[in-house]
C-alpha cells in the first residue's frame, strides 16, 4: 500500500543523518529513488555557495496541463550527537535514542517523494516541481543560492513549519545576527589582576544592559552564545557573544540590533576593552498579500481535507523567507510535527498521510482553477 511506502520512506530518511553540511548521502538516497520512480531529478549548483554537502535537488513530475506548483522541504537537519534509530509506539514517531528525530524536514522530504511516486504514471491535474533544499538549518543558505529563474512553478509552498496542520504562515519575521568579540588584556588572575582587562567582564556587561526576550509583540532578542577566557587563573584577554533580533516589523529588528550593539560598544567602552562587531541579515521577514495565488489555493484545499485554515504568524524562519524576499510566491504550511531541533521531536504518523493529501489537494484544485 502507498501509506506503507510512505511511512518506511519516512523512517529510512530519518535514520540518515544529514546535519547541515552533510546533506550528500540522504541526497544521493533520493536521486536514486527518484530515478527508479522515473522522474526527472537534477541537483544544481548550489552546494559551494550553501557550504552545504550537496546541491539543491529539483525533480519535475509533468501534469495533465502545462501549467506547474512548487513544493519545496530541506534535506539538513540540526546537528546532533550518536545515531538515529525511529520507533512507532502509539502511531508516533520519535526517536529512540537521546537525539533528534529528524522529521523536520524528513516528514516533508516523505512527502513529496511520493507525490513523484503516485503521478509518475498517473500524472496530476497540473505539474508538480519538487524542491528539496539544503543548508535551511543554518541560514537559508540553499534556498538563497537556488536559481529562481529555472523553476517552472510560479508558486508554491513550503511545509516546514512545526504546528497542526491547519496553520497557513501568512507572516514571518526578518533576522539580525550579531557577533561581538571583546579584546582586552590578559594578566594573570592572582598575582597582577590590575594589570588585566577582561573581556569577559565586558562582555558580561554589555548583556546585563540589553533588553532581552519578547521586546513586544512583534520581536524578541537573544543572546545564545558567550565563550572566551582562556584558564582560571587568566584574567580573560578575549570573549565573543553571538546575539540575534528578529522582527515582523523590519525597522524593530533593525532597532533591537541596534541597541544591542549600543550596548557592547558602551561595556567595551567603560572596561577598557577593544571590540569588533559584525551585523548580518540572515533573512528578510514578509507578510502575504491576501490576494497571493498560493494562499487562496492553500485555503481551499485545507477546507477539503476537513482542516479549519488558520492564518498566522511565526517568530521563526524558513525557506519561504528566502523564496518570497526573491518574489516567489511561497507559503510556509504547517506539517504537524512537534518540538523540531530537541530529542523530545516527534510526528504521528497520521499527520504525515494527511499532509499528502493536503498536497494532493493543492494540485487538484491548482489544476482545476487554471491558475498555474
Amino acid at each position: 500500500m502507498s501509506e506503507d511506502r510512505l511511512l518506511e520512506r519516512f523512517v529510512r530518511l530519518c535514520e540518515i543523518p544529514s546535519p547541515t553540511g552533510s546533506e550528500r548521502a540522504v541526497a544521493d538516497e533520493l536521486l536514486c529513488e527518484l530515478s527508479a520512480l522515473g522522474v526527472e531529478a537534477v541537483e544544481d549548483e548550489a552546494a559551494g555557495p550553501a557550504r552545504a554537502g550537496a546541491g539543491n535537488l529539483i525533480a519535475r513530475v509533468p501534469g495533465g496541463s502545462e501549467g506547474w506548483v512548487g513544493f519545496f522541504a530541506h534535506l539538513d537537519t540540526v546537528p546532533h550527537e550518536g545515531e538515529i534509530e525511529v520507533e512507532l509506539i502509539d502511531g508516533v514517531y520519535r526517536s529512540r535514542g537521546e537525539t533528534i528525530l529528524g522529521a523536520d524536514n524528513k516528514a516533508a522530504v516523505t512527502v513529496l517523494v511520493e507525490l513523484a511516486a503516485r503521478h509518475a504514471r498517473e500524472p496530476a491535474a497540473v505539474g508538480l516541481e519538487l524542491v528539496f533544499t539544503v543548508a535551511e538549518e543554518d541560514g537559508l543558505r540553499g534556498a538563497q543560492a537556488l536559481e529562481l529563474g529555472a523553476l517552472r512553478s510560479q508558486f508554491g509552498y513550503v511545509l516546514d513549519h512545526a504546528s497542526p496542520i491547519g496553520e497557513v504562515i501568512t507572516a514571518a519575521p526578518t533576522y539580525q545576527r550579531l557577533l561581538a568579540e571583546f579584546e582586552g588584556a590578559e594578566a594573570h588572575a592572582g598575582i597582577r589582576p590590575e594589570d588585566g582587562h577582561s573581556a569577559i567582564e565586558a562582555a558580561a556587561a554589555a548583556i546585563g544592559a540589553m533588553r532581552l526576550g519578547r521586546l513586544d509583540e512583534q520581536t524578541t532578542a537573544n543572546v545564545g552564545v558567550i565563550e572566551g577566557g582562556t584558564a582560571s587563573n587568566v584574567v580573560a584577554g578575549r570573549c565573543r557573544i553571538d546575539a540575534e533580533a528578529r522582527s515582523l516589523d523590519d525597522a524593530r529588528a533593525a532597532e533591537a540590533t541596534a541597541a544591542m550593539l549600543d550596548a557592547c560598544t558602551w561595556a567595551a567602552s567603560e572596561r577598557s576593552c577593544d571590540l569588533e562587531t559584525e551585523v548580518t541579515e540572515i533573512f528578510r521577514g514578509y507578510r502575504l498579500a491576501s490576494s497571493s495565488m498560493g494562499l487562496g489555493i492553500a485555503r481551499e484545499a485545507l477546507a477539503r481535507c476537513r482542516h479549519e485554515p488558520r492564518e498566522t504568524a511565526t517568530g521563526g524562519g524558513s525557506d519561504a523567507n528566502a523564496l518570497v524576499a526573491r518574489g516567489f510566491d511561497a507559503v510556509l504550511l504547517a506539517n504537524g510535527t512537534e518540538a523540531n531541533h530537541t530529542s523530545e521531536e516527534s510526528v504521528a504518523a497520521g499527520r504525515i498521510v494527511e499532509m499528502l493529501a493536503v498536497c494532493e489537494a493543492i494540485a487538484a484544485i491548482a489544476g482545476e482553477s487554471g491558475r498555474c
